[in-house]
């Protein structure tokens, strides 16, 4: 935080110093050590909830903590209801990014020297300086959202910093420091021990003895890991295989989701490569290629279409090779997709695509060709402006019976000749080619594509938005519906010959396969990503037993969102085989294949059980390095089995049966886990690997209980980026806002699946609350004997003890069901607006003591979860309670009385309207001649009239709607059903029925629209309270609010008391009062 605006920090500055005082008294009682008991755990009694162990190439920023904060809110909780609670930590160090980094750091000073001199690059525009924007409350400066910063347009352009060594610098690390990240280990032991005082710093309530490292630096971590794979391949569920998989060239190894820069999620994309063939002789610029076979390679997903080609299309301007496949076949295509090839074991030199001769899509315009299964002898290539050349191979084949967009493209090159001659385009390469049918399409005949164009009034392959509609209609009925019309599957549904024309092109070499990434995706290392067939070891996810006890687990577990359900549901659909090795970065090594390393996401499965005996292990060091209690070589398979699959007593083993008693014991107190909070990207990877691989090894009874999943964070309404400067570290934002601030931020941010959003100045509100509250208590305690002794007596005591009722049920459900926001609205926000309403209503009588003491007590447990350091601080300095806040149990209170709550809110709202209509009345009511307030004309007498219960026509209304109304569904019976039950009722056979209806529609409308909004009750005769009684024991509230002298609360049905409304009578017939809503009148004595 910028603190050069004059602004004072004195508030920020007290809850940094409250939460390391605080901190101290956390430490120094171990209140976060969490030990198994002897007995099992019964429901509720243990909670053990995780969080997926964060990268370290840096610091932690507010993303991590924003997830994190779900299930330390879930953990304190259930700590302070009285769990017995486990909340681990580790770190994530697996992987290429570190090592792909330090190698980095490595070219660059071999490069530029060192320290690094890097070459000037030129920047345009000039230099602009981002402000922090408005002002904040509290006292507290608004950060704004942004760092300051002067960035050129080509850097903001470029995304930031060009170079690692600058990435470290802009970390506030000295070249000496930075020089030593040359070696991988050395992030290792720089990273995570900030990020431990960070999270400590943000009041994690975590167990650290049990943190530890990832990879084979920590000996201990490094032994489960082998132990868990070499138990899923002796299960069959490891395997070499050939497969296609995302592969960086640049590293020389597949590139998985958490290799990625760019493309998490994204898989191959399969299609059939149809070789069409180039008619000899061949144009000037293609002579070199005389003698070879020479084949316009098209990527196709609709192999089944080749029947009706027309032409072949590609992009006029676009760039193509003519690329050695082998000794005799040339495909021509773009360079992407050769490289794509080339890695798939279809170029002459593997890995290397050799080109012959540069070309652009101009160079191949009429170029004959013979294309497989094509009724035409001979088709040309045609240009069309809208063809893609980073996707696919660039060559795209023309079945205009079934694609809109070739119908369309050969529609214009038909009908105009300008077109045509503009791309050099001969007549006979176009006009004789006519539509071919192929596949009968349920819903648009044989020329499915013709016959939409048409509908639609499509008039050029230039209305985009209109085409891509077309196309996934057609499509999708072509497929799902359609027969085949020719061909040798003719009268076959086009979804069954798909596959066997497939097959049949493949089998008579006039296809092959070729696959892509589904989109573009970058490794860390910088380089775009294409599709390797590789020979590796793959778990075998998908397969139909495994899917099956997978499916189970998850059927299982609580998932607190459908939305979270189907993306599981989704991704254990098509989620197949993974590639499981890896050449290059940090990690295990897989144990019988130690060329190869285990990659990131498969080592980081089934390790919450690690998190069960690491401290008994580890010994609270992160690292393994103290190895006085067990040495990592006697952790073998057998003692593994032992501890977490049920497997005999490991007899051979040498470490002490009461040591392995000891982790046992703790292994079979916490598993289980009851909780897993993760964003939801990793829903696609990560959280389902963790299912299948539960359910793989773990017995039933182990198999996780339950994901809690939950969208990305913005900064102030916008996306949170370090190259936009919209970012902040966990660290950052301890420092500007405070831990308990922040975290008050965090929780208002959202908890669903949806973004959610931290505000600045949620957070600088927080602070000022939560300082204001502090002072109001030491205020509070000073006045003591100024507050009302005794127990709660007048109507404003039990409304507030009511509220503080609500508040203590409303907020457990909210924390059990993990709806944070909510928990923070009805734990806090409602709290603090029960409290300051109770004491406006106190007036001279003054407040409870008792009560507000109560009050303190119930907020300060309610907050804990949230706020934690406020409410120790609360506890013991204010309060002076003893134990710790953060256990000490959920508050104790009575069952709401939700009468006296609709009573409550009846006296609010009549106070509101009240107050309206006097003032309406003080300064008149015609607009545009309203006169000044004077306080000789002000009503100093007020007159309620209610009338408690509907009567006469109201009533038979009331009756009928009550009779019309199905309580299952929450809905009427037709408006004519209700008209007619009212023509028979004795209201509408007493008279003229129009003007019955008249009369009475306009209140069956109304109470109708009410009962939507409010619910049932909307139809009862009178309200479940005396209104009278109520508005008469708080008169003097309402004379006090009102300003009036004297207040009378009358019933409208009592003629004597009318008679006292004098000339105002008139009043109470043009507004009559009705149940929920007297009808005031105000005099002068």
């Amino acid at each position: 935080m910028a603190e050069d605006s004059g602004k004072s920090f004195a508030r920020r500055d007290r809850l940094l110093e409250i939460e390391s005082q605080v901190q101290k008294w956390w430490d120094e009682g171990d209140v976060f050590k969490a030990e198994a008991k002897e007995l099992a755990p019964k429901p509720g009694d243990k909670f053990f909830g995780n969080f997926p162990f964060p990268y370290m190439n840096g610091y932690l920023h507010l993303g991590h903590a924003f997830s994190l904060s779900k299930l330390e809110f879930a953990a304190a909780y259930h700590r302070l209801r009285g769990a017995n609670v486990l909340l681990p930590f580790a770190f994530h160090c697996t992987g290429m990014p570190i090592k792909a980094s330090a190698d980095k750091l490595k070219r660059e000073i071999e490069m530029f020297g060192y320290p690094p001199v890097f070459p000037i690059v030129k920047e345009e525009g000039s230099e602009q300086e981002e402000k922090p924007e408005g002002e904040n409350a509290g006292n507290q400066t608004q950060p704004g959202g942004k760092f300051k910063g002067k960035k050129s347009k080509v850097v903001a352009k470029s995304g930031g910093v060009k170079y690692q060594w600058e990435i470290m610098q802009s970390y506030g690390l000295s070249d000496e420091e930075i020089e030593k990240f040359k070696d991988p280990y050395h992030w290792l032991t720089f990273f995570p021990p900030l990020a431990v005082e960070d999270l400590k710093a943000f009041g994690l309530g975590c167990d650290w003895r049990r943190t530890f490292i990832t990879t084979d630096m920590n000996p201990y971590f490094d032994s489960f890991v082998r132990w868990q794979m070499r138990k899923l391949k002796s299960m069959g569920k490891i395997v070499k295989d050939l497969r296609y998989t995302v592969y960086s060239p640049l590293d020389g190894q597949p590139c998985a989701d958490h290799d990625r820069a760019s493309g998490e999620g994204v898989i191959p994309q399969e299609y059939t490569l149809i070789k069409m063939e180039v008619v000899s002789p061949y144009p000037p610029k293609m002579s070199v290629l005389e003698g070879k076979k020479v084949y316009l390679a098209a990527a196709t997903l609709r192999p089944e279409t080749m029947y009706g080609q027309t032409n072949c299309w590609v992009l006029p301007d676009g760039k193509y090779g003519a690329f050695e496949i082998n000794d005799v076949d040339v495909f021509i295509l773009t360079k992407r997709a050769a490289l794509n090839l080339a890695y798939q074991r279809l170029s002459r030199v593997l890995e290397k695509p050799t080109c012959l001769v540069e070309l652009t899509g101009q160079d191949l315009i009429g170029l004959p060709l013979r294309s497989p299964l094509a009724f035409n002898d001979i088709i040309y290539t045609l240009p069309m402006l809208s063809v893609l050349t980073d996707k696919g191979t660039g060559i795209v084949t023309s079945v205009p019976s079934d694609s809109p967009d070739d119908y369309m493209a050969l529609h214009d090159l038909k009908s105009k000749p300008a077109f045509r001659a503009k791309f050099g385009v001969e007549d006979e390469w176009v006009v004789p080619f006519e539509i071919i049918p192929i596949i009968h399409h349920p819903d648009f005949g044989d020329k499915s594509a013709e016959r939409i164009c048409i509908e639609k009034k499509i008039k050029s392959q230039n209305e985009r938005e209109k085409l891509d509609e077309a196309k996934k209609i057609i499509y999708k009925g072509g497929f799902y519906e359609g027969t085949m019309l020719v061909g040798e599957f003719a009268g076959m549904k086009v979804q069954e010959a798909k596959s066997l024309i497939r097959s049949k092109l493949l089998e008579l070499d006039q296809a092959v396969v070729y696959s892509e990434p589904e989109k573009k995706v970058m490794s860390r290392s910088g380089d775009e990503c294409v599709v390797a067939l590789t020979d590796q070891w793959y778990i075998t996810y998908g397969e139909s037993e495994w899917k099956k006890s997978a499916e189970e687990c998850l059927a299982e577990m609580n998932l607190y969102s459908d939305e979270a359900r189907h993306g599981f549901e989704h991704t254990l659909s098509w989620l197949n085989q993974w590639a499981c090795s890896r050449s290059f970065g940090l990690g295990t090594r897989i144990p019988w294949d130690e060329d190869f390393l285990v990659e990131s996401l498969s080592d980081s499965t089934l390790y919450m059980a690690y998190y069960t005996v690491a401290h008994l292990l580890q010994r609270g060091d992160m690292y393994g390095t103290d190895k006085s209690l067990v040495k990592p070589e006697q952790l073998t398979d057998e003692v593994w089995d032992f501890l977490f699959v049920g497997g005999p007593y490991p007899e051979s083993s040498d470490i002490s049966s009461s040591q392995l008693s000891e982790m046992k014991k703790e292994f079979e107190y916490w598993y289980p886990f009851d909780l897993r909070v993760s964003g939801k990207d990793l829903i696609q990877n990560h959280l389902t690997f963790c299912i299948y691989n539960h359910a793989a090894i773990m017995p039933k009874h182990h198999w996780p209980r339950g994901f809690r999943c939950n969208g990305h964070i913005m900064l102030n309404s916008e996306k949170m980026s370090k190259s936009t400067g919209n970012f902040r570290t966990v660290r950052q934002a301890i420092e500007e806002f405070s831990a308990d601030a922040m975290r008050f931020s965090l929780a208002d941010a959202g908890d669903g699946m949806d973004d959610a959003n931290f505000v600045f100045e949620t957070a600088n509100a927080a602070i000022l609350r939560l300082t204001k509250e502090i002072v109001w208590m030491e205020e509070l305690f000073e006045a003591e004997t100024s507050l009302r002794a005794g127990p709660p007596s007048t109507y404003a005591d039990h409304v507030f003890a009511n509220e503080m009722n609500i508040a203590v049920k409303l907020t457990e459900r909210n924390y059990s069901e993990y709806l944070f926001r909510e928990a923070l609205k009805t734990g806090f926000y409602d709290l603090q607006a029960a409290r300051d309403e109770y004491r406006l209503s106190c007036g001279s009588g003054g407040m409870n003591r008792d009560l507000l003491w109560w009050f303190m007590d119930i907020q300060t447990r309610l907050i804990a979860p949230i706020c934690p350091h406020y409410a120790e601080y609360v506890w013991k300095e204010l309060l002076k309670k003893d134990g710790y806040v953060v256990k000490a149990g959920w508050p104790q209170a009575d069952l709401p009385d939700l009468t006296l709550k609709k009573a409550n809110k009846y006296l609010q709202d009549s106070i509101v309207c009240m107050r309206k209509l006097l003032q309406k009345q003080i300064t008149g009511s015609k607009k545009g001649n309203v006169s000044i307030p004077n306080s000789q004309n002000k009503p100093t007498v007020g007159l309620i009239f209610v009338n408690e219960q509907y009567d006469g026509w109201k009533k038979e209304c009331l009756n009928i709607l009550q009779k019309k109304f199905n309580t299952s569904t929450r809905s009427f019976a037709p408006d004519q059903d209700i008209l007619s039950e009212l023509q028979k009722s004795a209201l509408g056979q007493g008279g003229n029925f129009k003007q019955t209806q008249k009369l009475c529609m306009p209140f069956l409308r109304f109470k109708k629209d009410e009962v939507m909004a409010v619910g049932v009750q909307a139809l009862d005769l009178k309200l479940p309270f005396g209104e009278i009684e109520v508005l008469r024991e708080n008169l003097e509230l309402i004379k006090r609010q009102l300003g009036l002298d004297r207040l009378e609360v009358l019933s409208a049905t009592d003629a004597n008391a009318i008679e006292k409304a004098g000339n105002h009578a008139t009043l109470l017939k043009s507004n009559p009062p009705s149940p929920g809503n007297p009808t005031a009148i105000f005099l002068n004595e």
